[in-house]
């Protein structure tokens, strides 16, 4: 039984390591191995139609329609489609205001989520090629160009730009959600190199028109999309040149509901196009798409399973676990620690607190997006992370599950240090 326990032990510990670290080392590998998969670029202009979504963007509509407008590419050759899911506020009168400048108003009655409103689009225009775009992303001017010049390779059937952050050093969230991205984009490269980066970025990225298959309302548009799009047997590359900014959700709380969002939709997705983890069918993008976001999203799992594991053989007297058990607490205990001081004033939040705080509530969100999935509730609209909400002191429940989590961990910890010194 011990050795049961050990190997389930070993096998979870060992999961997170591959994801975050190993998997990069294995990309870096492969590049060097194999050789890397280039990109056909030509500077072109072909007719383009960029989608921005939005709902209740009042405060930001008008600036992005400028940023549009000021795109160095052809008028003649870009149509800009705004496509408003039943907002509420002001956002559809400043766009009309733009009619006779090309911005097209798309309106959908009723909250119906996103995706049916990119749907909705698809039928008002025949470009060749679609920029998908959000209402708070701000482009460089080159922009279009950058992405549309990959397009020129006949197997790019999706190009990604770089969403980079204007608020990165503003706050600890702020901090945390940029440096999370810049690991990100350095993997995204790495993938490109190798077959495919994994998913889309809904604040921009673009596509081949007639590789788009109407999406159901359930789809998450910027990771469904492109998986379809290497069914059918093309690529998709990160074009890290062409750049937008916008800003970051602000605080812990709106990344976590955001981050619970996108994988809730995603972890359907990859269900819904199961086939594009068949190494017989993708080749290596089995690979990146099962490190790249199977596994990571599956890290609570693996993570619950080692804690378990290794408080049952601390007990039972491995020693090594002893230490690993006491790594473990204390890694909770900063988190909790980064939770109460995100409550009081996240801005001065130290990293060693909210670092494990941001790393713990982005794998709890997860696995609660999964978890909500699996139960077939998936959900399909969203309100703006930046909308206000309430902060609010901390909860009782939430005072009583640290209480509880505090004296049970305390405990563990006594007999774990008593056990290394007997």
């Amino acid at each position: 039984m011990t050795n049961f326990i050990l190997a389930i032990t070993l096998m979870s510990i060992a999961m997170p390591i591959y994801v975050y670290l190993g998997y990069p080392v294995l990309l870096i590998l492969l590049n060097k191995l194999i050789r890397p998969r280039n990109t056909l670029q030509e500077d072109m202009t072909p007719q383009v139609a960029m989608f921005v979504s939005c709902y209740n963007e009042e405060d930001v509509i008008e600036t992005k329609i400028k940023d549009c407008l000021a795109l160095d590419y052809p008028s003649d050759k870009i149509e800009f489609i705004f496509i408003s899911d039943g907002s509420e506020d002001r956002t559809d009168e400043i766009i009309r205001r733009y009619q006779e400048q090309g911005i097209q108003l798309v309106r959908q009655e009723g909250r119906l989520g996103k995706t049916s409103g990119l749907n909705l689009g698809m039928q008002e225009t025949t470009a060749e090629i679609v920029v998908f775009s959000d209402a708070n992303a701000m482009y460089d001017s080159q922009a279009i160009r950058l992405l549309v010049r990959n397009f020129k390779d006949e197997q790019v059937g999706y190009v990604v730009g770089a969403a980079l952050y204007t608020d990165g050093n503003d706050n600890a969230a702020a901090g945390s959600e940029n440096a999370y991205w810049e690991y990100e984009m350095a993997i995204k490269k790495m993938e490109t190199k190798l077959h495919s980066v994994v998913g889309g970025d809904g604040a921009i990225y673009a596509i081949r028109r007639k590789l788009y298959i109407t999406l159901e309302r359930e789809d998450i548009n910027d990771f469904v999309n492109p998986l379809q799009i290497i069914d059918q047997g093309y690529r998709g590359v990160f074009e890290p040149e062409a750049k937008c900014f916008e800003e970051t959700a602000g605080d812990f709380e709106k990344e976590g509901n955001r981050k619970e969002r996108i994988v809730n939709r995603s972890f359907r997705g990859l269900m819904k196009v199961k086939s594009v983890m068949n190494p017989f069918k993708t080749g290596f993008f089995s690979l990146e798409v099962i490190s790249h976001k199977l596994l990571r999203w599956l890290i609570p799992a693996f993570l619950m399973l080692a804690a378990t594991g290794s408080i049952a053989l601390s007990l039972l007297g491995l020693e090594m676990f002893h230490y690993i058990t006491i790594i473990g607490i204390s890694f909770l205990w900063l988190a909790l620690a980064g939770y109460f001081q995100s409550k009081k004033n996240s801005e001065t939040s130290s990293t060693i607190l909210y670092i494990p705080y941001y790393f713990m509530l982005v794998n709890i969100r997860s696995l609660l997006g999964i978890i909500s999935a699996l139960r077939g509730n998936i959900q399909v609209t969203w309100n703006s992370p930046r909308a206000k909400q309430n902060q609010g002191s901390l909860s009782i429940s939430s005072k009583i599950f640290s209480c509880i989590f505090l004296a049970l961990s305390s405990g563990v910890m006594i007999i774990t240090i008593e056990k290394i010194i007997a």
